[in-house]
């Protein structure tokens, strides 16, 4: 299938799309021998000969998979402590790397791919929706909720959850909450500032993609089907 040049680049690892883009222009990538320099270049990665500096691209199978990732991994390729990493979960040859982050204390929904078009578009915010459900100390009334569905500013950053729902009140309390963005360590900051500091902590869906019953630490390769709704295609 025909593509744009600095996509293929791109998905091969080699440069981002940016990157890649440099690179043709400079006159550093042939197909078939040639130099190629314009930007709209097309190839077809199964079926020419793609060099960049002189190196051959040799077209890697994408892969997608869920994890369930427990609390005390990371949402890394490596750690320089030596700690676990979300990668370490997955048997694979290709080069994973974690689309969007959930931090260490956190657990719950990832995808792990090497397709860079796709992990970017589950990292931009307001693209597809995440689904968390959170744990916190005591019982926050309306009011303080109100306060997280309309937003606040943390430390110069706006922060809002787009839903919060009840699943369960008590002494501590569960809620279903929904983000459309996620900065860093949203949930906990946004829960602290109300007082009421998150307790646990896991993700449940990505868009349309549910964790479902999938044990922590588990892993399963993703369907064509999920695969298209997460890149926003129809459902089949």
């Amino acid at each position: 299938m025909m593509e744009r040049l600095q996509k293929i680049i791109a998905r091969a690892g080699i440069a981002s799309r940016r990157k890649a883009e440099t690179l043709i222009q400079e006159g550093a990538v042939t197909v078939n021998g040639q130099v190629v320099r314009e930007l709209g270049s097309r190839a077809d990665p199964e079926k020419d000969h793609i060099k960049v500096n002189g190196k051959l691209i040799r077209p890697e199978r994408l892969e997608y998979y869920a994890v369930n990732k427990p609390r005390g991994v990371l949402s890394s390729v490596r750690d320089t402590e030596g700690r676990q990493v979300v990668t370490d979960l997955v048997r694979s040859s290709a080069r994973l790397y974690p689309a969007g982050r959930l931090d260490y204390n956190s657990e719950g929904l990832i995808v792990l791919t090497n397709d860079g078009e796709l992990a970017r578009r589950i990292t931009e915010g307001g693209t597809l929706p995440k689904v968390y459900e959170v744990k916190v100390k005591d019982l926050p009334d309306e009011a303080k909720l109100d306060r997280l569905r309309k937003g606040l500013t943390i430390d110069g950053v706006w922060m809002q959850a787009s839903k919060i729902s009840v699943l369960e009140t008590g002494n501590n309390s569960w809620y279903q909450v929904e983000l459309l963005e996620g900065k860093n360590r949203q949930l906990r900051r946004m829960f602290e500032r109300i007082g009421h500091p998150v307790l646990k902590l896991r993700r449940v869906s990505i868009g349309k993609l549910k964790l479902g019953k999938l044990p922590p630490g588990a892993y399963r390769e993703l369907t064509d089907e999920e695969v298209q709704l997460l890149k926003g295609g129809r459902e089949a």
